[in-house]
């Protein structure tokens, strides 16, 4: 029987039709491509209204911004309610995993329109996880348009993700591991087959997403310049790495005794949302900059002038903000706020380490914090070097991976658990 097999195998070899390919490309390559110009397309979209939001809402002060927010979180609530639950980033990541890589479209106009709102009104949750939402479903349906199935199917899926991660981001290469990182923290490779087709979407996404914003063309936030003085620089980023991991720990603490309160309410999703309005009215009020995703707050933490008091009145009020958009309904992703925590802890370290260079301390708690809820530290790594222009990577990947190797046993995003 096994010759048998060996002999129809051979004889369907020889009556095939000898191709001639002497390059890896193949039509995928162009609906990879296709996909990441989609990316692109939306992304661009998306923040030509996310930014005319956020120009519109920034001009309300003072105590107007907690009726403000409170309807902002009410009328999201409202969309959610009646137009249907886009989920979070744990539906996302489970859809990828367990549900065949298939990412549902019939709930983008709710992810939008809700997210619009809560990260347009002042709410301390990033576009990113709509994008990787709106675009990774992008995948989906093009899949299913040239029927794709099984791995293909799921390929492009995370690639439409890598797509809406690297247009805000301007890293391709750190967004395209970013979808990977995201879906398994401890066996990215899991989803290798995925890798090349998410470095496509993610090229062409980043070229159409500057050509329609100009953003990511450059560092996003003003570091001062570093250069490496020792090799104790390496041992100063695990220790700073340290200390922001405590603060992983303690922002995934309060959120989850948040969770836990909005739970017992038992209220409709749109009562949460407008509670968690009020509340981030009430933060916003007394630390006004903590108020949006930190796109733009990140410089003017930066640049501005602040006493250890108040940085550490920004780091506690920006951890509350963030547990309690989180938890109450709100849309949108943390990573920027997150790095908004790592620049405020890292200014009032650097309080009691004068010799030592600002950036190293601001960017070494940044890396830690985010590695140490997210469980990316490659992807962390690039984006952070992207984003800061911290040229030199070493200190920040020692940074990630020490936030990473302390983070909680139990993930912040429960969908990372082992199957």
């Amino acid at each position: 029987m096994k010759y048998k097999k060996k002999l129809i195998t051979y004889t369907n070899l020889l009556d095939k039709p000898v191709k001639f390919r002497p390059f890896l490309f193949s039509r995928m390559f162009l609906l990879w491509a296709l996909l990441g110009i989609f990316g692109g397309v939306l992304a661009g979209t998306y923040w030509i209204v996310l930014d005319y939001l956020l120009h519109q809402v920034e001009f309300f002060q003072g105590w107007l911004v907690i009726p403000v927010m409170a309807t902002a979180g009410l009328l999201a609530g409202l969309i959610i309610h009646f137009i249907g639950d886009p989920g979070e980033m744990d539906l996302i990541v489970n859809n990828i995993r367990f549900n065949k890589g298939k990412l549902d479209p019939k709930n983008n106009p709710s992810m939008i329109l809700s997210s619009l709102l809560c990260v347009g009104s002042g709410g301390s949750l990033g576009p990113e996880a709509p994008l990787v939402q709106v675009t990774g479903s992008t995948g989906t349906w093009l899949g299913k348009i040239f029927r794709l199935k099984g791995e293909r199917l799921r390929s492009l899926s995370i690639a439409g993700m890598a797509s809406g991660f690297t247009a805000l981001f301007g890293a391709p290469l750190g967004g395209s591991l970013f979808s990977l990182e995201i879906l398994h923290h401890k066996h990215a490779v899991e989803y290798y087959r995925a890798i090349i087709p998410a470095f496509v979407a993610s090229s062409f996404s980043f070229l159409v997403f500057a050509l329609i914003v100009h953003l990511g063309l450059g560092p996003m936030w003003d570091l001062p310049t570093y250069e490496i003085s020792s090799t104790f620089d390496f041992a100063y980023a695990v220790l700073f790495a340290v200390l922001a991991a405590m603060a992983g720990w303690l922002f995934i603490l309060i959120t989850k005794t948040l969770k836990q309160a909005f739970e017992r309410l038992k209220a409709p999703i749109y009562i949460n949302t407008t509670i968690g309005g009020i509340l981030l009215g009430v933060i916003s009020y007394y630390y006004p900059i903590t108020r949006f995703f930190s796109h733009y707050e990140i410089n003017h933490l930066l640049l501005g002038e602040f006493s250890m008091q108040l940085l550490i009145g920004i780091f506690v009020a920006k951890i509350f903000a963030i547990a309690i958009t989180v938890t109450s309904g709100w849309r949108g992703g943390f990573i920027i706020p997150l790095f908004f925590v790592g620049t405020a802890l890292g200014l009032f370290l650097q309080n009691f380490f004068p010799g030592v260079n600002p950036s190293l301390i601001i960017v070494s708690c940044m890396a830690a914090i985010n590695a140490c809820v997210t469980r990316t530290p490659m992807s962390t790594t690039i984006l952070l070097g992207t984003l800061t222009g911290f040229e030199y990577l070493i200190p920040i990947f020692f940074a990630s991976l020490t936030g990473y190797f302390l983070a909680p046993r139990i993930p912040f995003i429960r969908s990372q658990l082992e199957p």
